[in-house]
């Protein structure tokens, strides 16, 4: 019998033991169940301002956490390392990872306050589809009196979006892009993220990134469009336009030029307050 992942639009049908398009869910006793609960690849104390977020909490740091698995397929991804481990082509994480609960994790963010810890990011992979443990971890953090902030990209059903979104304080929600065909290739939905956008935008701090792909998703056109858009949602909301360099599966392009960067900046704050030049 097969079980169908709710989580996100992918719906993936999966039967006894068949891991999803995400790579950390699994079919398990007629249950969809986390193959990366507590499994921590990545753990380190940054700036904010990394996440980013440059209009919450500046000059503060956060536990920033990261295990494996995404639902998409972007061929620029800066960590496929641990976001496609054990798949095409990757290595496994075996070696690399620690197990905490979400007690532990939220215990070793106390620990840190004193040297300026906000609390904790789930980031480095797409933290969703790990969404139990980030579920869970977010309220043992509130407990301990800290904050929530979530880097992701935004692919995740509603239900669990509007279950999640009250514990997270701020959030960064990567917006590849303003086209469906550009999304498509991606494995990706632009509609999903634009709703769930929408609903973080009503929620919590919300920022958004863009990364500007030079002949995919850098046209004035394009970046008019997905400004002005955002501006309908709250021109007050910070958009990060960052600059591409080459890596992972998309090394036949240069980086983005930095004056492209600035010119594009220069469209998006025709609209929206709060314009960010990534990498520059």
């Amino acid at each position: 019998m097969k079980t169908i992942c709710q989580l996100c639009f992918h719906h993936c049908r999966l039967e006894e033991g068949e891991i999803g398009f995400c790579g950390a869910r699994i079919g398990k006793q007629d249950k969809v169940r986390s193959l990366n609960y507590g499994k921590v690849t990545a753990l380190a104390l940054d700036p904010i301002e990394k996440k980013p977020l440059r209009r919450f909490h500046s000059g503060s740091m956060i536990l920033s956490v990261g295990s494996f698995g995404c639902n998409l397929r972007c061929p620029f991804c800066q960590n496929h390392s641990i976001s496609m481990a054990g798949r095409e082509g990757e290595e496994p994480l075996d070696r690399r990872q620690v197990v905490l609960s979400p007690e532990e994790l939220a215990e070793r963010a106390k620990e840190l306050e004193d040297r300026g810890n906000l609390g904790i990011a789930y980031t480095y992979n797409e933290p969703l589809v790990g969404y139990e443990f980030v579920l869970d971890a977010a309220e043992m953090v509130r407990r301990q009196g800290l904050l929530n902030v979530l880097v992701t990209n935004g692919t995740v059903n509603g239900s669990y979006w509007r279950q999640l979104l009250p514990l997270i304080d701020a959030a960064n929600i990567d917006l590849k892009g303003f086209s469906q065909e550009w999304y498509g290739r991606l494995g990706g939905d632009l509609e999903c993220v634009k709703r769930n956008i929408v609903l973080a935008a009503e929620a919590c701090h919300l920022e958004v990134t863009t990364l500007l792909i030079p002949g995919e998703n850098d046209s004035r056109e394009e970046i008019e469009a997905l400004s002005r858009w955002l501006a309908a949602v709250d021109r007050n909301i910070p958009l990060h336009l960052s600059r591409f360099f080459p890596q992972y599966r998309m090394t036949d392009r240069p980086p983005t030029p930095v004056d492209r960067i600035h010119e594009l900046a220069e469209v998006a704050g025709e609209h929206l307050n709060y314009v960010y030049r990534g990498n520059c």
